[in-house]
């Protein structure tokens, strides 16, 4: 009888800690999805779009937001990208076909290249780079060459793009690099 006991109460146990750990996970993953939906990207000068107007080839094609901020479509004219997410610049070319051109129109915007980051001050190669995603500074770091034998290395100076007083920030070098960044790479004094 006490076998069967310790069998059942063992049963038990590997349930709850089963029970537990998917609860935790899924509360988890949510919260992780809903911090990657309020973060959604900012389209910006630079960017290339892949936009699919489905079943009309001539209006699809492959386009690059322009210094004003915006691309420039067959039939419809300019439309304003600049600061909006790839959702609204769909909805943009939607209602802009929808009176005149098309019934139903359905729209696609990708990004297939974001715009590129640029690393300036102490580092062996200061220039734009074309940004990859995931990318922390001290990869940026990397790719520009290196650091000088002048530069710290604890931290970087950042402009944001999308900030329009273009404060600037300091950053830890495991941060990740937004699309746009303007990173500054101070020298150091002794």
């Amino acid at each position: 009888m006490s076998d069967f006991n310790l069998k059942w109460g063992t049963i038990l146990f590997l349930c709850s800690v089963f029970f537990c750990t998917t609860l935790f996970a899924e509360e988890n993953n949510q919260q992780h999805t809903d911090s990657s939906i309020d973060q959604e990207y900012q389209l910006g000068s630079g960017d290339l779009l892949k936009i699919t107007v489905f079943n009309q080839e001539d209006l699809s094609g492959e386009y690059t937001i322009n210094g004003g901020g915006q691309i420039s479509l067959p039939l419809i004219g300019t439309i304003n990208a600049k600061n909006l997410t790839a959702k609204q610049v769909e909805q943009g070319i939607v209602n802009k076909l929808k009176p005149d051109y098309l019934l139903n129109p359905r729209v696609s915007v990708q990004v297939l290249n974001y715009r590129p980051f640029y690393i300036l001050g102490e580092v062996k190669e200061p220039k734009s780079y074309p940004y990859v995603d995931g990318m922390t500074y001290l990869n940026a770091v990397a790719i520009a060459g290196g650091y000088t034998y002048r530069a710290k290395k604890d931290h970087v100076m950042v402009i944001r793009m999308n900030d329009p007083q273009k404060h600037e920030l300091t950053l830890n070098m495991d941060e990740k690099v937004l699309p746009g960044d303007v990173i500054h790479v101070e020298e150091r004094f002794f």
